[in-house]
Parts: C-alpha cells; structure tokens; sequence
C-alpha cells in the first residue's frame, strides 16, 4: 500500500512541473499560436470572407473637395494685385469600390482592377455641382509654363493661336466641370495638330477626368498565403515593379500597399507605405499616436512624416526626386508630380499648405492657416490584423505657373504656385461585423493567455506543494515508525539477554 502511494506521489509531482512547463510555455509562446491563427484567417484565399471584403469593400467611402475661388481675377492679371481666393465647399461624393478581373496567379498573388463610382450627395454639400467658380486654366498655364525654355517663334505662335482660340488663364467653369471635364480649345487643338505618339489621352480636361469607372491600371498584390509580412503588397502595376520617373531604384520602388491593408502585427517602429498612381511615388507613414476607434476598436494612428515633402537642405534623400538635379527640385512642403501628369506642372501639398513654408499660402490672400486636426493626412491601423479602420487623405492640388513674358496673354502672370484645390478622401467606420472581429482579436487572446497561464501556474503550484507535503509527512511517519521499530528491537534485546542471564548464570554462582 505505501508503495502505491508512493508511485501515484511521485505522477502527481511529474504532472504538476508539466503543468508549469505549460505555463511558461503558454506566457513565451501563445502569442505565436495566435499569430499563426490570425495569419491563417486574413489571407487573401479567394471564398474566405476577408477575401470577399478585400475585393468588394463594405464601407462607404468619401470624398470632399474644396475649391479655392479666384474673386480678383482681373486685377490680378491687369494691376498686379495679389490673387485672392475664397474657399467654397465641401462638394461631397460617396464612393463604391471593387476590385474587378480578379485572377489568381501562381507566385501566391492576385491581379485585378479597381472600380470606382462616384455619386454626388448635394445633401452633405455647400451648393450643387453646377456652382460656378474661376480657377487657373490649367492647360494653358500648363502650356505657357512649359514653352518658357523653348524657342521664341514658338511662344510667338502660341500667342497668336491663344488670341484666335480666346483662351485666356482663368477660367469660369462648374465644379462638376473643374472636376470631371469640359471641352478645351488647346486640347481639341492638341488632337488634330500632335502626332499620334504624342498626343494626351483625353480629350476634355478635368481633375477627375476618366476616374468614374473601371479602371485600365493591372494591379498584382500579395495574397500572404505564402508569406505574411508581403500581404497586400504591390507586386507589379502595369506590369512593372518600379517607376521609371526619379534617380534611385528605392525612390522608384511601387512595393507598397493600396492603403485598406497592410502586413499584420504592426509595431509602433515600423513605417507602412502607401502607392497611389497619382501621387507619383510610395508614401510612407509613421506611427503618431494610439487612439481609439468607432466600435471601440484601439488602432495605431501613422501619418507621413514631416520631411516627406521636405527641400533637400532640410532632407538630404529626397534628392532623388529632383531628376533633373537641384533646379529641378520642390520647395519645401511641395511635391512635383509633373512626370506622372504628362509634364503638367501639378505641385502636391497638404491642404492650406500644411508642413510647408508659410511664404507659400501668403502668396495670395484668403488662405487661413493650416490647423493638424483639420488638415493632417492620416491612417488609423488596426495592429493585430493590419486593417485600416478609418482614414483621412488630404491633398491639395497646386499649379506652378512661370511667367513668360513673349506670351502676353500670361505676361504679367507671375511665378507663383497657385493653389486649385483641396480634397479629403476615406472612411469613417468599418461595418460592425469587422469590427467585431478587430475587436476579438485584439482584446479575448490576451485574456485567453492570462486565465491559461494563471490556471495552470495555480494548479501546477497546488499540485506540487500538496505532493511535496505528503512526501515529507510520509517521510516522517517512516522514521517514526523506523525508530519506534529499533525501540522496539532493543528492548526485546534487552529482555532477551536478562532472561537469559536468569537461566544461566555466569560460573561460581549458585
């Protein structure tokens, strides 16, 4: 019987380590078995569900553009007054995005095209899409600015062509206009007289001119079935894996994400990039600040860094966006987007020139100062799962005009960048059913850990001390019993030898 006890002592104590081995183990590495799940459950497997919000969205996105007014027009060009604007806005749009042509490629990515519809709410907007405002003539200015280096007779001609045609550098156009196109004299020109090779894609001008639709740009992403740190990373666009527009193969890199997605498990060191086609180069993000989400969801706020549109004096690597050399390189706050806009002159900046030298906004009146919380770009990332769970793009669309003097039309123009526009693109929210998700992956496995380490820390400990108790108190009862059976032995001993020495006494006594 003492036997078995001891046996069935001694699994008790073997059982109680394991317990605590499993403990440690669960504190060092339940997060791994998590990740692992995690991992498993956001790649892009065609038939899951996060495939099918990652290639129909269920949100509704939105855009709102503020449009800068020119009120002084005339004596702007005739008095040399400085330009004035009024800001009039917003002109809202809801959006619908989905990717379509969807095709599964061998290397673990997919291909696809984006569709994307606007719709205007003049409900949520300052007037309707027919308000009337006078902006710079991009295309002409666009033309004037970019002939000031060639020859003469040709400035000469143009004069003359922009005399005929009427074209003068403002214009008075809708917003549904400004924004998705109107017929212009040097375009329709521009398709009858340029060579084929050379002509422009379109034949109306607009910002958003041939962006309602399907796109033709072939994207390839990442599914991260094979590895996750690329999930929802540009493979190629268009084919290509790098742009063939700036000086460095890092700053012509396309391998960023689209902005809904990034590779999981963010840390707050890690800088996410972001590739837009019309901001003309991967643009990267740093963490901010924690903050919380609608539904409750706890996120990683990353904006783009101060120096991302920084001069090369204060940013030495942005050097690489000057390709033809320093001359050629932005003001500080500004960022060229010429090569991507068919040599347009098109300046980037954050809304009211945000990060930029306020000499910029002073240059024409009506531009209040930038405030951060209404005009900083921003992402809000889940960490756990790498999904954005709100977003803010802000940009503002700005034209760098040169002053020619041959072209009278533009003569008393001057250098300036003329700001055209500001627009602030994204989401407010995520359905309940994702954020739920987020939720439950950010906030049950840890506590899943602690019970797990907890209950079999606490057993593992109860078990041993209660083992290692019985093993010393049964110890002790066998030395008790030990030294109570030598007791015993002695004095029968003892006794022995007396009775012995009665029945034999030693010689000589009788």
């Amino acid at each position: 019987m003492g036997l078995f006890c001891n046996i069935c002592l001694r699994i008790t104590i073997i059982i109680a380590v394991l317990l605590l081995i499993g403990g440690v183990l669960v504190a060092c590495e339940f997060s791994v078995l998590i990740n692992a799940i995690v991992n498993r459950m956001i790649a892009l497997r065609p038939g899951s569900k996060t495939f099918g919000w990652w290639a129909k969205p269920p949100v509704e996105p939105h855009i709102s553009l503020y449009v800068y007014n020119v009120t002084n027009a005339d004596d702007f060009l005739s008095n040399g007054s400085k330009a004035i604007v009024d800001e009039v806005g917003p002109y809202v749009y809801t959006e619908t995005w989905e990717k379509v042509n969807i095709v599964e490629n061998d290397n673990g990515t997919l291909s696809y095209n984006l569709r994307k519809i606007y719709k205007f709410r003049e409900d949520l907007s300052a007037g309707p899409e027919d308000d009337v405002v006078i902006v710079p003539n991009i295309p002409m200015l666009s033309a004037t600015s970019q002939s000031k280096h060639a020859a003469r007779f040709l400035r000469l001609a143009m004069a003359s062509i922009m005399d005929i045609l009427k074209i003068k550098p403002f214009v008075q156009v809708s917003v549904g206009q400004l924004l998705w196109g109107y017929e212009d004299p040097l375009l329709k020109l521009a398709k009858d007289v340029v060579p084929k090779e050379q002509k422009l894609p379109y034949e109306e001008f607009g910002l958003l001119y041939g962006k309602n639709g399907t796109s033709s740009d072939r994207v390839t992403v990442f599914t991260g079935t094979e590895n996750i740190k690329q999930y929802g990373i540009i493979d190629k666009f268009n084919g290509k894996t790098h742009l063939p527009h700036w000086t460095t193969d890092n700053c012509n890199r396309l391998d960023g994400t689209d902005g809904s997605i990034f590779p999981p498990h963010i840390t707050k060191d890690r800088i996410l990039e972001v590739y837009d086609k019309d901001l003309c180069r991967l643009l990267p993000l740093v963490f901010e600040r924690e903050v919380d989400t609608p539904n409750n969801v706890p996120a990683y706020r990353f904006t783009p860094p101060e120096w991302v549109f920084a001069d090369v004096e204060s940013h030495p690597d942005n050097m690489c966006y000057c390709p033809a050399g320093k001359p050629s390189c932005s003001p500080n706050g500004l960022f060229n987007v010429s090569l991507c806009q068919y040599d347009s002159p098109i300046m980037l900046s954050f809304p009211h020139f945000y990060l930029a030298d306020d000499s910029l906004r002073t240059q024409v009146e009506g531009i209040s100062p930038p405030m951060k919380e209404r005009h900083q770009f921003y992402f809000d990332v889940q960490p756990t799962t790498g999904t954005t769970l709100r977003v803010s793009a802000r940009i503002q669309i700005n034209l760098a005009v040169s002053q020619v003097f041959d072209i009278k039309q533009v003569a008393n123009f001057p250098d300036i960048i003329f700001p055209i526009l500001w627009f602030e693109e994204g989401i407010d929210s995520l359905p309940n059913e994702v954020t739920d998700m987020m939720r439950f992956a950010e906030n049950v496995p840890p506590k899943i850990r602690v019970v797990l380490i907890v209950s079999l820390c606490t057993l593992g400990l109860v078990l041993l001390l209660l083992s290692t108790f019985c093993l010393i108190r049964n110890s002790h009862r066998q030395s008790t019993l030990h030294l109570e059976g030598s007791n015993y032995l002695a004095t029968a001993q003892v006794d022995m030898n007396k009775k012995q020495n009665k029945e034999n006494p030693p010689n000589g006594r009788y």
